[in-house]
């Protein structure tokens, strides 16, 4: 994956059929649809892929029980479909995980219980396993460590969970392989309009300066919670004003170790003392506790916690396991921007009442805006960018379904999972790729934390790895799983990268970006 290639072919003249601005979910989702469907696309990433809002989900795939208690059917159903496919498309990176929701009042578990049957009845043959009603002793045998005292019960159910980076970088890889043309690092720096259309991107590689002019048929903005940055310059472009579509709201995750939740089951919260809903996830060997949902107007890189949602974490924790979670305990405290569609008339203050369906608009000049959803359903959410983008005849129409059976990089041929997502890291992550990896010089040599000088160099070949954070944070987790670790083997990281990219990995970026994934006091 030499980065001079990749640049010389982003300098060949040549027009585009299609163009992606944004690396996350929904970018990487559409490229591999477009690549698949026989579409030349290039997609740049101002960041690394997956580097914003895509690596910091709270690693399920899920229909949304959340969303089924707010009514939304539609969302639910497509969610619960699409978590299948996802699930079968990439098994050695998203696999089934088992739900318990402790019930603390005789009512709880009938009416939760109701309620989750439903959430069966939608999936009809995409469910998982069917729900169950679990007694006190049943309750505490797949939640050893919850509060016993005063529980009644409880109700297991099934979703799914992933590696959300790992899985970001595999759709990349599959769009490479399918001809797309991926660059990360290459920042959009405004549009280039003719004849009042939209005809393609201009960019730039943040590594060199280099500037770039890429001519296309269809411009995707897929930005995430920045799409209207883009908005905004094709609006002025064109003389006409846009007002933003996003509400931004954040959800924070903290990760303590396992033993605050042994076993393979995960904890559900549905309604905590606010309102809201709180999970406890077994994760590649650590246990995630979230999530918040917070409104903000800013869009920082690196969104931090506000101390009030810290408090709220540990203290619903605290209220359903054995041993309440301190500050002290945590390893790795991350923050995700989500990107909420408002109506046109909503100012965004109440992020938990909107919808996290998808919205895609064309403007007037033809720039295509994707922006809300979810990881789950980002599949079926690059169907509908390309249908809206046949319906604008800015591209000839061609037949969808193509990504419903494709598997990703690592899955091919078939694999079975030997080991659990939650289970500790190691080299089955890679699924059929594993064998490569272990080929690399360094296979033996553990660096810490699962993670091997091989893994770093794979990284740098064939996971279009820059720099130390690209590697410990999104090629590896352990920024996420343990981030004092993390800081710890920055230099070892950074020189393998050295040795095998040339370039500077910011080392010491990592290392001050690692102390702000712990708590105020504990970096």
């Amino acid at each position: 994956m030499q980065r001079t290639e990749l640049l010389a072919r982003l300098e060949r003249p040549q027009t585009w059929d299609v163009a992606v601005v944004g690396g996350g979910a929904t970018g990487l989702g559409v490229a591999l649809d477009a690549a698949a469907r026989g579409f030349s696309v290039v997609l740049i990433e101002s960041h690394d892929f997956a580097g914003g809002t895509s690596s910091r989900a709270t690693k399920l795939v899920h229909g949304g029980v959340r969303y089924l208690a707010q009514g939304n059917i539609a969302l639910v159903r497509e969610a619960l479909h699409e978590r299948t496919t996802l699930l079968n498309n990439a098994p050695h990176l998203a696999q089934p995980l088992a739900f318990v929701m402790p019930s603390y009042k005789l009512w709880e578990t009938p009416f939760y219980g109701a309620g989750l049957k439903l959430y069966d009845a939608l999936a009809g043959r995409a469910g998982l396993a069917p729900t169950r009603f679990l007694s006190r002793a049943q309750t505490l045998q797949s939640l050893p460590t919850a509060r016993p005292q005063g529980l009644k019960g409880g109700v297991e159910y099934w979703d799914g969970q992933f590696d959300d980076a790992r899985l970001a970088m595999a759709l990349a890889r599959t769009a490479q392989r399918h001809g797309a043309l991926l660059v990360n690092y290459c920042a959009a720096t405004g549009l280039v309009h003719q004849g009042g259309r939209v005809a393609g991107v201009r960019c730039e590689d943040r590594e060199t300066g280099r500037a770039f002019e890429l001519r296309a048929r269809c411009v995707i903005n897929a930005a995430g919670v920045w799409v209207d940055r883009l908005r905004q310059q094709d609006g002025e472009a064109v003389g006409r004003a846009i007002q933003p579509i996003v509400a931004p709201s954040q959800g924070v995750h903290v990760v303590v170790d396992r033993d605050f939740l042994p076993g393979r089951h995960a904890l559900m919260v549905p309604k905590t003392a606010d309102g809201r809903v709180l999970f406890g996830v077994p994760w590649l060997g650590k246990v995630i506790l979230g999530t918040t949902d917070t409104p903000r107007t800013d869009l920082p890189r690196e969104p931090r916690p506000f101390e009030e949602e810290l408090d709220f974490i540990l203290r619903e924790a605290g209220r359903y396991l054995v041993r309440a979670p301190r500050p002290q305990d945590i390893r790795s405290l991350w923050v995700g921007l989500r990107p909420l569609v408002k109506p046109a008339d909503d100012e965004g203050a109440n992020t938990k009442a909107l919808s996290r369906e998808h919205t895609v608009l064309v403007s007037r000049s033809g720039l295509v805006t994707v922006t809300g959803g979810k990881w789950t359903t980002y599949r079926a959410m690059a169907e509908d960018v390309l249908e809206r983008c046949f319906g604008a005849q800015l591209l000839h129409r061609a037949p969808a379904g193509v990504t419903a059976s494709l598997k990703l990089v690592g899955a091919e041929p078939a694999v079975t999972p030997a080991h659990p997502i939650s289970e500790a890291p190691g080299v089955h992550l890679y699924g059929s790729e594993a064998i490569a990896v272990a080929a690399l010089p360094g296979a033996g040599v553990e660096l810490g934390g699962g993670l091997t000088e091989a893994m770093v160099r794979f990284a740098a070949r064939q996971e279009y790895a820059r720099t130390v954070e690209d590697v410990l944070a999104r090629r590896s987790r352990l920024l996420f799983l343990d981030a004092r670790l993390a800081a710890r083997l920055a230099p070892s990281v950074a020189a393998l990268l050295r040795e095998e990219t040339g370039a500077d990995p910011r080392e010491a970026d990592f290392i001050a970006l690692a102390r702000g994934y712990l708590p105020a006091g504990q970096a």
